[in-house]
């Protein structure tokens, strides 16, 4: 991971909280300051937690499990869809759909309708149908693509959840819980960090503060893919030469230990006439 540079959080508006009446006081630890009527976000322990939050996200890449992201405040949408796609991890920008992951086995069946139809197009069954069908069973597939498209490869629950605004997206921590999936936050000083059990204090308001932080974690997944990835690469490797003795040409006395008793027949045969 590279360097978080303090003064790069400070560019970014990340150290901007909330107005001091607006804050909750389970974020006190994280708070530096007051200026002007608003928290100022102590930047050490963000760059602390930035780096705790990286290590824990690049080994479950390496373990080769999900990461399900979730955002869906205005600021946040566009960041998430494009880091998250980019290292190929399912997410929610949409709104979030209840039951999600405590009821995991009717969201597949959702997604799984989305290929029925996507088959009927392709078969011919589709063009079958009246054109008063069709277009119903197009509006179902567009809704069900904008809500779940991002989500279609995800065939088990993920094993980390990340989000952005806890306070706003508190029905998936909640499902998180009950299913003791780990939760990651961006947490701003208005927010409760006690369900959160990787805590990044940030402002979670500013689309530049997402996007930095974003990036470095986003940054960890991918070298924790690539590691994944040379490592199956060099257990492939070490795993052909061996394939290559097991199929090698018999030698000569594995050819005479196997041998056809019709081969040795003959010379038993002049034995017995002498």
């Amino acid at each position: 991971m590279a360097n978080i540079e303090i003064k790069d959080l400070l560019d970014a508006g990340v150290h901007f909280g909330h107005l001091t009446r607006k804050w909750n006081p389970n974020m006190a630890p994280y708070i530096y300051t007051e200026r002007n009527g608003v928290h100022i976000i102590d930047l050490y322990k963000t760059v602390a937690k930035i780096e705790e939050s990286a290590i824990a996200l690049e080994k479950i890449a390496a373990s080769g499990r999900k990461i399900l992201f979730v955002a869906t405040k205005k600021q946040a949408k566009d960041i998430i869809a494009e880091r998250a796609a980019s290292v190929n991890m399912p997410y929610i920008t949409e709104r979030w759909p209840g039951g999600m992951l405590t009821n995991f086995v009717t969201i597949r069946k959702a997604v799984k309708k989305m290929a029925q139809i996507d088959r009927m197009k392709l078969d011919g069954s589709f063009n079958a149908l009246s054109k008063r069908e069709q277009l119903q069973i197009d509006r179902q597939r567009t809704k069900l693509e904008k809500n779940l498209g991002s989500i279609s490869d995800m065939t088990r629950l993920p094993a980390a959840l990340f989000v952005i605004d806890v306070k706003k997206e508190h029905i998936a921590v909640s499902e998180a819980q009950k299913l003791n999936i780990p939760v990651f936050a961006l947490v701003d000083t208005n927010s409760d960090p006690k369900a959160i059990d990787f805590v990044i204090p940030a402002n979670d308001d500013a689309s530049k503060s997402i996007e930095k932080v974003i990036g470095f974690l986003i940054e960890s997944i991918a070298n924790g893919l690539s590691n994944r990835k040379s490592a199956k690469d060099k257990a492939e490797a070490t795993l052909a030469p061996a394939a290559k003795v097991e199929t090698a040409a018999p030698t000569p006395a594995a050819k005479i230990e196997t041998a056809s008793p019709t081969a040795v027949a003959p010379e038993v045969k002049e034995e017995e006439e002498k």
